[in-house]
C-alpha cells in the first residue's frame, strides 16, 4: 500500500484498533469491474430517503470530467459532494464544479491519495464504499503496465458497513483539511450530524435492490465488453470476465453480511451454517460443484427469508432451463438475476420445505426436496437453536448441558416430520464432534475470494483439505 494513503492509514487504524475487529477483504478489480460497481452504488442516492455525504477521488480531473454531468444529479440529492483529483484541463470550469453543495480538493501530483479510487457515501439510511488504489508498475509483474484502460487493475475492497465508512469519512476529511481547513470543519460538521442521525433512525433502504442493481450494471459493462474484447488475448477476456462473475457473487456476500450484522443475537449465522452445510456435505459423500453450491447457499440463506404463498413468483421461460420450474419466494428472486446462482436461489426457496409435505412453498415431500435444501434447512435451524441454546445458557450464569446436545435434540424431535432422519443422523455426527471441544468457524467469509465458489474445478483439492483440517483442529475455516 502506499505510504500515506488513505488505504493504508484506514489499515493501520483497524490494526491499532479493537482486536474483534472483522479483517478486510482486499481484491483486485480491474478499471470497467469499478466503473460499474461505482455507477450502480452512486445512482442509488438517486432513489435513497435521506441525503447523503459523498466524498469521491478520481485520480486525475479528467476522468472526473467524464463523470461531471451525472454527478450534477448526484449532487441535486446530497448534502454536499467532495471531489478530490489531480487538476488538469477544465477541472473546476464544469457547471457541476460550480454549484454550491460541490467542493473540488485540487491534489498535488506527489499526494499518495492522488493514485486511489474513491466513493465514500454516508446517510442516515444509505452507507457504501469503494477504497482502491491502482497498482504500480512492478504489481503488475513481468507483463508489466496495461496497454489497454480498461485492464487497469486496483487493489482494495468495497463494503455497505456504516462504521467503517464513517471512519474512512474521517481519514479522508482529515487529509482534505491540509489543503482547506475550512472545507475540513464543515465536512466533519455534516458527518456528525448524519452520524446523529443515524443513530435515532431504524429506516435503511432496500439493499436488496441496490445489490440488484450492483449486478445489472456488471451485466451491462460485461455485455459491452463482448463486443470489445474480440481482439484481446483469450487469457485476457477470460481475466476480466472472472473479475465481473466475482464481483457479482461479492455484491451477494456483502449483502448477506448486513442481514447478519442486523441480528445482534446470531451476527455469524452465514459463516457457520455455511461451513456445517458443507460438512455435511462432504459426509454424505457428495460431488464437488454441488459442495460449492451448498457452501453458497449456506452463505446467502438468509437474504431470502420465506414470505406468503400470496406473494410467490414461479419461474418460467429461460430461467427454467437453469434451474427447476418450482415457486420462488420474492427474496430468492433477486439471486435468479445472476445465471450462475439460479441453483443456488433453488436450494434456498426448498430450505422450508418438509421431510412429510406439509412445508412450503411447494409442498414436496421426501427425496423430491433437493438434498441440498434438506441440509441447509436442517443445519440452519440446527444453528441458531445452538445460538438460543448458549444465550439461555449465559443468561442462567449456570453450568448445564452442551448447546449442541441440546439442538441436536430440538431437530431429533422433528426427524420424520421436519427432517430427513438419515440426515439428522449425520448432523449428529458433527454434533458429536462439537460436544468434544471442536469449534465452529466465527469468521466472515473472504469475499474477493469468492469466485471458486462457482467454478466446479477451482480449488477442490485445497478446499476439502482445509476443511478437514479446521474440523479436526480448530484451525479457522474462510472460503
Amino acid at each position: 500500500m502506499l505510504e500515506g494513503s488513505i488505504l493504508q492509514r484506514l489499515a493501520l487504524a483497524r490494526e491499532t484498533g479493537p482486536k474483534n475487529q472483522a479483517p478486510f477483504s482486499y481484491g483486485v478489480y480491474y478499471k470497467n469491474t469499478l466503473v460499474a460497481l461505482c455507477h450502480a452504488l452512486e445512482d442509488s442516492i438517486l432513489q435513497a430517503k435521506t441525503a447523503p455525504l459523498v466524498i469521491t477521488a478520481f485520480q486525475q480531473g479528467k476522468w472526473y470530467l467524464q463523470e461531471a454531468d451525472r454527478y450534477g444529479d448526484l449532487a441535486e440529492r446530497s448534502h454536499q459532494v467532495v471531489i478530490m483529483a489531480a487538476p488538469d484541463t477544465g477541472f473546476a470550469d464544469h457547471p457541476t464544479s460550480q454549484r454550491p453543495n460541490v467542493a473540488l480538493v485540487p491534489l498535488e501530483t506527489t499526494d499518495p491519495v492522488a493514485q486511489e479510487w474513491h466513493l465514500m457515501i454516508y446517510s442516515p439510511t444509505y452507507t457504501a464504499m469503494v477504497l482502491c488504489q491502482e497498482l504500480s508498475e512492478a504489481d503488475y509483474g513481468p507483463e508489466g503496465l496495461p496497454t489497454e484502460d480498461r485492464e487497469r487493475k486496483f487493489y482494495g475492497f468495497w463494503t455497505f458497513e456504516p462504521a467503517l465508512v464513517a471512519q474512512t469519512m474521517e481519514l479522508a476529511i482529515a487529509h482534505i483539511g491540509r489543503y482547506d481547513p475550512e472545507l475540513e470543519a464543515h465536512l466533519a460538521s455534516q458527518l456528525q450530524t448524519i452520524k446523529a442521525a443515524a443513530a435515532q433512525t431504524q429506516e435503511t433502504e432496500d439493499f436488496g435492490a441496490i445489490v440488484a442493481r450492483v449486478v445489472d450494471y456488471l451485466h451491462a459493462y460485461q455485455q459491452d465488453l463482448s463486443l470489445q474484447m474480440r481482439e484481446l488475448a483469450s487469457s485476457h477476456r477470460s481475466a476480466l470476465d472472472h473479475n465481473l462473475v466475482s464481483n457479482e457473487v461479492q455484491a451477494f456476500l456483502r449483502m448477506a453480511q448486513l442481514v447478519d450484522q442486523a441480528d445482534a443475537a446470531n451476527p455469524m449465522a452465514a459463516a457457520e451454517v455455511g461451513a456445517i452445510a458443507e460438512m455435511m456435505g462432504q459426509l454424505l459423500d457428495l460431488p464437488a460443484w454441488r459442495l460449492k453450491h451448498l457452501r453458497l447457499a449456506g452463505l446467502l440463506h438468509r437474504i431470502a427469508p420465506l414470505q406468503g404463498m400470496d406473494s410467490l413468483l414461479v419461474a418460467t421461460g429461460e430461467e427454467t432451463e437453469a434451474a427447476p420450474c418450482c415457486p420462488l419466494v420474492p427474496g430468492a428472486q433477486i439471486l435468479r438475476t445472476m445465471p450462475r446462482l439460479r441453483v443456488v436461489a433453488e436450494i434456498i426457496t426448498h430450505q422450508t420445505e418438509w421431510w412429510q409435505g406439509q412445508g412450503q412453498p411447494a409442498g414436496l415431500a421426501g427425496e423430491e426436496i433437493p438434498i441440498e435444501s434438506r441440509i441447509l434447512g436442517l443445519v440452519a435451524h440446527f444453528q441458531q437453536r445452538v445460538v438460543a441454546h448458549r444465550a439461555q445458557q449465559q443468561a442462567a450464569e449456570a453450568a448445564a448441558e452442551s448447546p449442541f446436545a441440546l439442538a441436536l435434540a430440538d431437530c431429533r424431535a422433528q426427524q420424520g416430520e421436519r427432517w430427513d432422519p438419515k440426515l439428522v443422523e449425520t448432523l449428529a455426527l458433527l454434533a458429536h464432534g462439537f460436544q468434544q471441544g471442536l469449534g465452529l468457524s466465527t469468521s466472515p467469509p473472504r469475499l474477493t475470494s469468492s469466485f471458486w465458489l462457482l467454478d466446479a474445478d477451482a480449488k477442490q483439492e485445497a478446499i476439502a483439505g482445509q476443511t478437514a483440517n479446521f474440523y479436526t483442529t480448530g484451525q479457522r475455516y474462510e472460503s
